[in-house]
């Protein structure tokens, strides 16, 4: 009468990768995309960056928001 000995270690980690691998499957199915579809939401999003750089009003380097330069806001501290 001899018994299969099993490592019970060995066992619990099988079972957690296989799991995991179970779990890693739905993920891809559920959020997974095609090259194609990245490649397109890419293309997408460089060409609405360049019709609003196209659209930006052109200011100097040093200008901010309310249209002082930094020299002029320097003299005020």
């Amino acid at each position: 009468m001899s018994s299969n000995v099993v490592n019970l270690n060995r066992f619990r980690k099988k079972k957690q990768r296989e799991e995991k691998a179970k779990q890693a499957e739905i993920n891809r199915i559920r959020h997974g995309r095609t090259q194609a579809e990245k490649d397109r939401e890419r293309a997408e999003r460089e060409r609405a960056a360049r019709l609003i750089d196209g659209k930006r009003l052109e200011r100097g380097p040093e200008e901010n928001l309310d249209g002082d330069t930094a020299t002029e806001r320097s003299d005020e501290v």
